[in-house]
C-alpha cells in the first residue's frame, strides 16, 4: 500500500498542478469561444518534437523542447496579432486550420522517424503516470513564474475576454496584453504535453471550466471551482486506471467528459423543478 502511495505521489501532484493552471486559462478560452486552441497549440508542441527528432536529438532533451517551444511561440504570436474588432477570418477557424496543418505536417514527419506512429498515439494519450518530481518541480517553478504575470495583468485579460470581439482598450495596448497571455498560454501548453498528452492537457483545460460555467458566472468561483473539480476527477481518474491497469489518458478523458453531461443533465432537471415549484406556488 505504502509501494502505491509513493508511486502515485508523482502523478497526483501533476495532476493538481495542471489542474490549477489549465483550469485558470480555460476558463478564457472557453469564454472567448475559441475551445479548440489548446489541442491546436498541442500539436504544434508534439510537431516541434518531431522536428528535434528528425534533427537527431533525442526525446526529451533540451534541444527538442527548446525546438518545441519555439514552434509554439511563433503560432500563438501570431495568433494574437490577429486579433481584430472586424475579423475577416473567425479566429476558430485559423485555429482549425493551424491544427490540420500540425497534424497533417506531423503525419508525413512520422514516416521519417523510427517507430513514428507510435510516438504520435504516444503524444495524443500521455502517460501521466511516469512523469518525474523534476519535471514537475520545473513546472512548478514555471507556472509560479507565470502565475505572477497573470496577478499582475489578470485584469486587463479578464477585461479582453469579456469584451469578446470589443477592444476595451486602445489596440496598441490590447496587442500587447494578448501577446503576454497567449505567449504564457502556449509555454503552459508546450509544458504540459510532454507531462501528459494532448487529449488529457484540452479535457483539462475545457471539462472543469465547463462544469463551473454551469453553476456560477463568477469569475473568482469559475477559478476556484474549475481547480477542484480538475484535481478530484484527475486524481480520481489516476487511482481507476492504476487499479484497473488501463491507459490514464483515456480514462481521465472520459471520466471528465461523461461528468461534464451528467452534471449538465442535472442542472437541466434542478432548473426545470425550480419553475414548476415557483408556478405551483
Amino acid at each position: 500500500m505504502i509501494d502505491n502511495l509513493i508511486f502515485l505521489a508523482a502523478p497526483i501532484t501533476a495532476c493538481v498542478l495542471l489542474a490549477g493552471i489549465l483550469g485558470y486559462f480555460g476558463n478564457h478560452i472557453l469564454s472567448r469561444g475559441i475551445i479548440f486552441i489548446d489541442i491546436a497549440l498541442a500539436q504544434i508542441v508534439a510537431l516541434g518534437t518531431m522536428i528535434g527528432l528528425l534533427f537527431g536529438f533525442t526525446e526529451g532533451s533540451l534541444a527538442v523542447q527548446l525546438i518545441s517551444l519555439i514552434f509554439t511561440l511563433i503560432i500563438v504570436t501570431f495568433f494574437a496579432l490577429t486579433k481584430f474588432e472586424k475579423q475577416l477570418i473567425p479566429q476558430e477557424a485559423i485555429i482549425g486550420i493551424i491544427y490540420g496543418l500540425g497534424l497533417g505536417v506531423a503525419t508525413l514527419f512520422a514516416e521519417y522517424i523510427p517507430r513514428g506512429s507510435n510516438y504520435i498515439t504516444k503524444t495524443i494519450t500521455g502517460n501521466i503516470l511516469w512523469c518525474t518530481w523534476d519535471e514537475i518541480i520545473y513546472s512548478l517553478l514555471l507556472f509560479a513564474v507565470i502565475g505572477i504575470l497573470h496577478i499582475i495583468f489578470g485584469k486587463n485579460f479578464i477585461k479582453i475576454t469579456d469584451a469578446k470581439d470589443k477592444f476595451p482598450f486602445s489596440p496598441q495596448k490590447v496587442r500587447i496584453m494578448e501577446i503576454i497571455f497567449y505567449i504564457t498560454f502556449g509555454i503552459v501548453v508546450a509544458r504540459a504535453v510532454p507531462i501528459a498528452g494532448i487529449f488529457l492537457v484540452f479535457i483539462l483545460l475545457i471539462a472543469p471550466t465547463s462544469i463551473a460555467t454551469i453553476f456560477t458566472n463568477s469569475w473568482k468561483e469559475r477559478f476556484i471551482w474549475s481547480w477542484i473539480i480538475g484535481i478530484f476527477l484527475s486524481v480520481f481518474g489516476v487511482l481507476i486506471s492504476y487499479k484497473l491497469d488501463i491507459s490514464n489518458g483515456p480514462a481521465i478523458v472520459c471520466l471528465m467528459g461523461i461528468s461534464v453531461f451528467i452534471l449538465a443533465f442535472a442542472k437541466i432537471v434542478l432548473g426545470k423543478k425550480k419553475t414548476l415549484e415557483t408556478v405551483t406556488e
